[in-house]
Formats: C-alpha cells, sequence, structure tokens
C-alpha cells in the first residue's frame, strides 16, 4: 500500500513537471519502478499504459487553455507513435545502453544550447508565417517515439528541446502539443509491449497508481504553463535536459561517487545562477515597460491638454468682438 501511495505522488509530481516542461513523466516513473525491482521492459510497459490516461487528461487541460498547435500534434504525434510501436515490439527485451550515452550527448548540447539561448537572450517573435513541416517534425517523432518505448522516457527530451530551438511555435505551444502528441505514442506503444510482452508484461497496480497522479496534477500544469514566462519556461527547460543527459553520461561512463556528485552540483549552481539571471531580466524588462507605457501615456495627455488649449484659443478668438466695433 505505501508503495502505490508513493507511486501516486511520484505520477502527481512527474506529470506537473512533464505538464509544465514538456518532459520528464516516463523518465521520473520509469526510474522508480526500476528502483523497487521491476524489469525495463515492465516498467515502461506499465509507465505507457498510466501515460495514456494522464497525456489525454494532460491534452485536454492544455487544449481548454489554448496550449495545443493541433497540426504540430498530427505531424509529430503519427510518426511517434511508429516509432513508439517499433520501439516496444521490437526492443522490448533488448538492450539499449549502447545508445545511450550517445543520445544523451546529442540531447546534452541541445539542453546547453536552449539554457543558453533562452537566458542570456529574449526570444524572437514567433514567425508563424514558416510553420514547422513535416519533413522536420516526423523525423523527430520517429525517433521521440522509438526512444521513449525502448527506454521509458524519451518524447519530451526529444521533441521538446527541438520545436523550440526552431523558433516558429511559442514555448507554451511547445509543451502543450508535445503533451497531447504524447496520447498517440502512448497508445502505440502500449499496444507493440501487449504484443511483445502479453498481459503479464503490465502491473495493473503501479498504473493505476501514476495515472490517478497524473490525471490529478494534468490540469494545474496545463494552467502552470501559461503563467510562467517564455525566457523563465526555456531556462527551467535547458536545465532539466542538461542535468538529466549529463547524469546518464556519468552512470554510463561509470563515473565514481565523488566526480558524479561534483558534476552535478556544479550543474546545479549554474543552473539556479542561470535561473536568478532570467528572472531578474524579466523583471527588469517588465520596469522598462511599465515605464515606457507611462512615458507614453503622459506625452500623450500632454499632447491632449495643448491640443485642447489651442482649440480653445481658436474658439475664443472666433467669438470675442473687436473693439472697433464696440465703439459704433
Amino acid at each position: 500500500m505505501q508503495t502505490l501511495v508513493l507511486l501516486a505522488l511520484v505520477g502527481f509530481a512527474a506529470q506537473l513537471v512533464d505538464g509544465a516542461l514538456g518532459m520528464a513523466y516516463g523518465v521520473t516513473s520509469t526510474t522508480l519502478l526500476l528502483a523497487i525491482g521491476a524489469n525495463p521492459a515492465s516498467a515502461s510497459a506499465s509507465v505507457h499504459l498510466a501515460e495514456i490516461g494522464t497525456t489525454l487528461a494532460s491534452g485536454i487541460s492544455h487544449w481548454r487553455f489554448g496550449n495545443v498547435d493541433w497540426k504540430v500534434v498530427l505531424r509529430i504525434g503519427v510518426p511517434g507513435a511508429i516509432g513508439a510501436f517499433l520501439g516496444a515490439t521490437v526492443l522490448s527485451s533488448l538492450s539499449t545502453d549502447a545508445a545511450k550515452p550517445i543520445m544523451a550527448g546529442i540531447l546534452l548540447a541541445i539542453g546547453a544550447y536552449l539554457l543558453v539561448r533562452f537566458t542570456f537572450r529574449s526570444l524572437p517573435k514567433v514567425n508563424t508565417a514558416k510553420p514547422l513541416r513535416l519533413r522536420f517534425l516526423a523525423p523527430v517523432g520517429l525517433l521521440g517515439g522509438f526512444l521513449d518505448a525502448t527506454g521509458g522516457g524519451g518524447w519530451g527530451p526529444v521533441g521538446t528541446p527541438a520545436l523550440l530551438a526552431s523558433g516558429r511555435i511559442e514555448p507554451r505551444k511547445v509543451i502543450g502539443s508535445i503533451d497531447t502528441s504524447e496520447f498517440l505514442v502512448a497508445i502505440a506503444a502500449s499496444i507493440g509491449f501487449l504484443i511483445g510482452l502479453g498481459a503479464g508484461g503490465f502491473d495493473l497496480g503501479w498504473v493505476l497508481a501514476l495515472l490517478i497522479g497524473g490525471v490529478l496534477a494534468a490540469p494545474l500544469a496545463a494552467w502552470l504553463v501559461r503563467k510562467l514566462p517564455p525566457r523563465l519556461l526555456g531556462s527551467l527547460v535547458g536545465g532539466v535536459i542538461v542535468f538529466t543527459n549529463a547524469r546518464t553520461i556519468l552512470i554510463t561512463a561509470e563515473a565514481s561517487a565523488p566526480v558524479t556528485t561534483g558534476v552535478l552540483l556544479g550543474i546545479l549552481v549554474i543552473w539556479a545562477a542561470a535561473v536568478t539571471f532570467a528572472v531578474r531580466t524579466l523583471r527588469a524588462d517588465r520596469r522598462a515597460e511599465a515605464e515606457a507605457s507611462a512615458t507614453a501615456g503622459t506625452d500623450g495627455s500632454e499632447a491632449d491638454a495643448a491640443t485642447d488649449g489651442a482649440r480653445s484659443s481658436e474658439a475664443a478668438a472666433d467669438t470675442a468682438v473687436p473693439a472697433g466695433a464696440e465703439r459704433r
């Protein structure tokens, strides 16, 4: 019972992070299941079955808050579902340890780019005149879905940074669209695991606990992503990607505990400094905007007052009676 309650809490926290940042539900949940002794295939299968419910709730919540681009959902979700199905059916019993450090290195580079870009540079205007095309989204979806099924997580870490880096869609819609399209990925992966492992590959107790926690967190996460400024959101996402993949690389390389701890603590310090810098910059920008608006309002009022004064003077001149006319 204590394990199920813990899983529900993990599901809540994982969905809160996933719904707000577009990643981490699968990674967090699968990590805990492996820690309590589940084999990788059963852990990934159970998490994906739970994700059918959590991603549905998350997608509905994001849709209600206006965070979803349905064209992106279809263009990345369908290839993602194909990749997830292939990953679950073909590789459910195989180890993907050899591919993990390579992919972690790629994601680490993307995360570092996002962390620097969003921390030290304001977001460019979203170029909606150039929508994200299928030739870009399809490979991202296929790779993300494949890794998600084989590694118990990966849809968000692959899809979210790729879409953010494109600069063609708002960050909140990146997260909403990635979370919504994950519903298709979860269904396809679950079908693949059902074929590859049978019904015995799922632990329904784990599924129910993760599902309850995730569904409860989904509306709160969808609301939160609308409140976080894009610059701060990008900085947070970049830090998550860097930390997660640096940890994967260190573990794969079998680095010593002191080295691993030192590197991860260093990343946390840099991440905290970056987020602090982003917050201060946002506050400074808001103060500058408020002052500019106040100045514009004052200038407008003075101009209106001057115009009204000029009109009053003209009216007075028109109605004044000349002195000579009075004497006559």
